[in-house]
């Protein structure tokens, strides 16, 4: 038989009164005490909802951006691809690498030093030949994220805020940080209402049936938490108010 670590035993023991599913707010407190006395790094909390949608078909996608009120913990480096005078507005606005065909061909060769691609319209032609190394990285730019736009200082400013981007995967199920479990409780509630908030809108018209299938909280090295779906769209309505 496995003998159960210390961690596994404290766990486990701050788990015992827990009723689950719960309330996010509740999974959020217990989450972070269980972090602060079992884990021996910042960890991340993440949020995990699997949605009642067909992935197959182009009318059932949920992708979308929204920006984190008390940002990621995560200083991020972006990168974008431009011309002319935009070049110069990226750099005055804080883009940690600034270029165009320069910055192409370092991609080319393997570079991916940045977390965040930006690109304006006219130069999104330079970046088509990329499409299978930026691709499966979730780097390649478009509009629905407001990564392809010729406004690119509220581009960089959006991502340096704390902007992140959810999307439902292949089974249907949207994975997204909400920020580090050093934040303050309320952070984390905050941060987790923006992303709930922002994907029980993004309810596709076609969709039908339950939209909110499952709803967990958990954090990087931590257990998870099951959140109550069937009430999770009036727990975020009231926080939001």
């Amino acid at each position: 038989m496995t003998k159960m670590t210390k961690k596994a035993k404290q766990t486990l023991e701050l788990l015992e009164n827990v009723n689950q599913p719960t309330t996010g707010v509740e999974a959020i407190k217990v989450l972070k005490d269980i972090a602060s006395k079992t884990s021996k790094f910042d960890e991340t909390l993440e949020l995990h909802m699997k949605l009642g949608i067909n992935v197959k078909h182009a009318e059932q996608q949920v992708r979308g951006t929204t920006v984190l009120p008390a940002g990621t913990g995560k200083a991020v480096k972006i990168c974008v691809v431009a011309k002319g005078e935009k070049m110069a507005e990226a750099t005055q606005a804080g883009a940690d690498f600034v270029g165009a065909e320069d910055i192409v061909e370092k991609i080319a060769g393997g570079w991916l030093d940045f977390d965040t691609l930006i690109a304006t319209p006219d130069a999104m032609g330079m970046l088509g030949k990329l499409g299978k190394v930026l691709g499966p990285k979730g780097l390649m730019p478009n509009p629905k994220t407001g990564t392809v736009t010729f406004d690119v200082k509220k581009a960089i400013n959006d991502a340096k805020a704390g902007k992140v981007e959810y999307r439902a995967d292949k089974q249907g199920i949207i994975h997204v940080p909400l920020g580090k479990m050093s934040f303050s409780e309320d952070d984390l509630v905050k941060n987790f209402v923006a992303v709930a908030d922002a994907v029980i809108k993004a309810k596709p018209s076609a969709t039908k049936g339950t939209y909110v299938k499952s709803v967990y909280l958990t954090t990087t090295m931590g257990p998870s938490i099951k959140v109550d779906d069937k009430n999770v769209a009036a727990e975020v309505k009231a926080l939001v108010g």
